[in-house]
């Protein structure tokens, strides 16, 4: 039999040992996933005896971490913006850079309710649900759809929203872009793909061996889904309503100008943590 913290100094050492960076907080960060334990349990807890059953799920994760699979994948799932969020072998794990556009939208969401007493938001991609349960759970009066072209995405944020007591005001539609859309929304939102495709090859094999390709392509120059919510959005968008998408950290301008071309203009833009330009938001230009 071996103990927790000896289970966590073998790990980290293996993962320093493969070049993994933060070896220390990555092992008690999945260890401590897996037998549900938080950090401060997992820091004070080191003489606890594993059990046979613990150490073998301990050691089979362990492995998959060494050969890149990201720590959350593993456990299978992540927080965002205070949730915890199921993830799925087709959705992106949700990433704090990405709660920006959370923190963007929300103050529009709380205008519209405050004016007109509800509002309704779509979230295009939506993956695991991420950005519009968060918008849902800080905003009662609001409901909305999310969209995906992937069912496995679809089926993950659906629970994700009934684990959050969300269901009522949730609904998952099957949809590439607008094409299966009907209705007119306050708020429409999307982390899209936003990738060059030749840069794909050249990513971290967390990213590149794991996430989902459909979800990092944005096709030659990274730009296609810009295109697509910019050209289609029009039709959707009620006439005081507000759009925000995140985007590349080179993107600002080209983004801009294509939303612009489509008849909308910048009302925002956000850095995020590491100083990158991360959200832009639209309003229509009546000018």
């Amino acid at each position: 039999m071996t103990t927790l913290g000896a289970a966590v100094a073998d790990a980290r050492t293996r993962f320093s040992a493969a070049g993994l960076p933060d070896a220390a907080i990555e092992a008690r960060l999945l260890i401590g996933g897996l037998l549900g334990l938080s950090g401060i349990e997992v820091f004070t807890g080191g003489e606890r005896l594993l059990t046979e059953e613990e150490t073998v799920r301990i050691e089979k994760a362990v492995g998959r971490r060494l050969k890149r699979e990201p720590v959350h994948r593993i456990l299978g799932s992540r927080e965002f913006h205070g949730m915890d969020l199921l993830i799925s072998r087709e959705t992106l794990e949700p990433r704090p850079d990405t709660e920006i556009l959370v923190e963007c939208m929300a103050p529009h969401v709380r205008q519209i309710v405050a004016d007109k007493g509800s509002a309704r938001l779509l979230d295009l991609g939506t993956g695991t649900g991420a950005i519009i349960l968060a918008l849902l759970k800080e905003c009662p009066e609001a409901q909305g759809i999310g969209s995906d072209i992937s069912e496995d995405a679809l089926q993950t944020a659906g629970r994700n929203a009934a684990r959050l007591g969300l269901a009522d005001r949730f609904r998952a539609v099957s949809s590439r872009w607008f094409d299966a859309i009907s209705g007119r929304f306050d708020i429409i939102m999307s982390n899209p793909p936003y990738i060059r495709t030749d840069v794909i090859p050249a990513l971290e094999p967390e990213v590149r061996d794991f996430d989902p390709l459909v979800a990092l392509d944005g096709g030659p120059d990274g730009l296609d889904a810009y295109r697509a919510i910019a050209a289609g959005a029009g039709d959707f968008l009620e006439k005081d309503g507000v759009i925000g998408v995140e985007i590349g950290f080179d993107q600002k301008e080209t983004v801009v100008a294509i939303f612009r071309a489509a008849g909308f203009k910048l009302a925002q833009a956000r850095r995020d943590y590491g100083d990158n330009d991360r959200v832009l938001v639209f309003t229509v230009d009546e000018s």
